[in-house]
């Protein structure tokens, strides 16, 4: 049977696989990840900020994909490729395959000073997630022990670094943490003299969506308790504070708690593909594909998801979202069936349902093409279409269950501070 491996269970992957699957002996699947779960990322900053527990957005790979008969899943990670032998090799072994689609993701990227990692967590995985967490609510406890002022202003006062939707959805949910679910927590401090300051180098918060809606998202942050700055370029960030600078003039913030939602990289793959097949990259790293999403001249190699550079539909390439990566999955499935049954296929095109950015307790913004619109309405389209993605029938329950009790009563029930504690 025609092997394919896929590398990568994330949204372009497994939406691949599933595809696949239904193949049945036409077709044999590999998917091969690190991780023995899919993750659904677009709600990882509710787990950073407490309000669902990782198993809420993560489902096993094996029980996702396990009624397909075809598909194998490997946990492992894909260190090389050789292309002249068709090739992946892992840690523990090789594999070989009669096409490969490649959906290994992006990590965020701190544009060359990688030293601020450590200061300044960005959120890709649950790991990720989980470190946030920590840090956010070891904040308050560590205020709540200060002994002087300027100590424990530093630590209740929150930076985030880029106005993206994920630094926009992260300011509103901290915001609504200290502004509303922690007000009555503490004994010594009052959580509602916190300071969440968004810093965004743009001109507007959102740069995705047009300016009015940017405009209202800005609104709406500010009316939670947000400070906005635009146009703010981060020069520095240290374990005590942040370096900006605005119009030319910088300026410090001194804070212990910084979360970096400003960049992405590609995936470590996307060399290799460079160095067998002479790929170009594009600045973030991502491979420039071909219409059919494959590498120019290497039909059996597939790019999708965030690690491709798709140029060839509108003025700048598709951005690296959720409902990209589900369409290009889909699509690299229905190119190799085409394939196996000896029929052409048509160029890739991305069918855009629309943009959506929650900011915080019936509000967000919507931009559906044919309509734009925020507030209420726009949150709650962002509610279900959210629960409508979440992989499994279980989790859709847990997560409307948890969002509806946290709605009525303002609690999150995750507030748990995991990992290594600080005395």
């Amino acid at each position: 049977m025609h092997h394919v491996v896929i590398v990568g269970g994330g949204f372009g992957g497994l939406y691949a696989a599933k595809q696949l699957g239904r193949l049945g002996n036409a077709v044999r699947v590999t998917l091969i990840d690190k991780r023995n779960f899919h993750l659904f990322q677009p709600l990882l900053y509710q787990v950073a900020t407490g309000g669902l527990s990782p198993g809420d957005i993560a489902s096993p790979l094996r029980a996702v994909l396990n009624r397909y008969k075809n598909i194998s899943v490997i946990q492992g990670e894909v260190l090389d490729i050789c292309v002249a032998d068709k090739t992946v090799v892992l840690k523990d072994g090789e594999m070989t395959y009669d096409t490969l689609i490649l959906g290994a993701g992006v990590s965020h990227s701190y544009f060359g000073n990688d030293q601020w990692q450590k200061f300044a967590p960005g959120l890709k995985t649950v790991e990720d997630a989980l470190d946030i967490r920590h840090r956010v609510f070891n904040a308050f406890e560590k205020a709540e022990r200060a002994t002087n002022d300027a100590e424990r202003d530093a630590w209740m006062t929150f930076v985030l670094v880029g106005a993206g939707p994920t630094g926009v959805e992260l300011a509103g949910a901290v915001a609504e943490l200290a502004f509303a679910t922690l007000v009555k927590d503490f004994r010594h401090i009052d959580t509602q003299k916190a300071k969440i300051i968004l810093l965004e180098g743009a001109d507007r918060v959102l740069p995705p969506f047009v300016e009015k809606l940017s405009a209202k998202a800005q609104k709406s942050l500010e009316h939670l308790g947000v400070q906005v700055h635009t146009r703010a370029m981060v020069t520095d960030i240290q374990a005590d504070g942040v370096v900006y600078k605005q119009e030319d003039t910088e300026h410090k913030i001194a804070t212990r708690t910084v979360l970096w939602a400003a960049g992405m990289k590609a995936s470590p793959l996307s060399e290799v593909i460079k160095r067998e097949t002479g790929a170009e990259l594009d600045r973030q790293g991502r491979v420039v594909v071909d219409p059919d999403l494959s590498v120019p001249g290497y039909a059996d190699i597939l790019v999708i998801g965030d690690l491709a550079c798709f140029k060839h539909q509108g003025e700048r390439p598709l951005p690296g979202v959720a409902p990209v990566a589900m369409q290009m999955g889909r699509y690299a499935a229905q190119l190799i069936r085409n394939r196996i049954r000896g029929r052409e296929s048509k160029p890739f095109h991305y069918v855009d349902k629309g943009n959506l950015a929650v900011i915080g307790r019936n509000a967000a913004v919507a931009d559906l093409g044919f309509l734009k619109f925020s507030g209420f309405f726009a949150w709650f389209a962002w509610v279900f279409i959210h629960i409508a993605y979440l992989i499994e029938y279980d989790n859709r329950l847990l997560v409307l269950f948890q969002w509806a009790w946290n709605y009525v009563t303002r609690k999150k029930g995750a507030r748990l501070i995991t990992g290594k504690v600080d005395a």
